[in-house]
């Protein structure tokens, strides 16, 4: 009974692996195919593009860079205040000394 349990769960796990695998191919396929189609429409506009001078592209980046930093910068000084209440109410809120009773 052991054995027959045994050899359906491998052929149940390899079926599995074989179909997975065969879904990862036809979904690898399907992007590739749609990325060339995708690829092969940009590129017959490509004459419709204006050239950017390098030195605009990196201070674009730059900017997106400044931006991004700005934005973490703010969130972890929020982050900060909100850690440094919750360290005030910690000591503040003590819990009082609770006396044993005699017996």
């Amino acid at each position: 009974m052991g054995f027959m349990l045994r050899v359906r769960l491998a052929s149940f796990f390899a079926g599995a692996a074989a179909a997975g695998a065969a879904g990862g191919f036809f979904l690898y396929k399907d992007y590739k195919l749609a990325h060339d189609s995708m690829a092969l429409q940009f590129q017959s506009l490509a004459w419709l593009t204006v050239p950017v001078p390098l030195h605009v592209e990196s201070e674009l980046a730059k900017l997106k860079v400044k931006g991004l930093q700005d934005h973490v910068d703010a969130r972890y000084k929020a982050l900060d205040k909100r850690l440094a209440t919750l360290e005030d109410q910690k000591t503040s809120e003590t819990a009082p000394d609770v006396g044993v009773p005699s017996d």
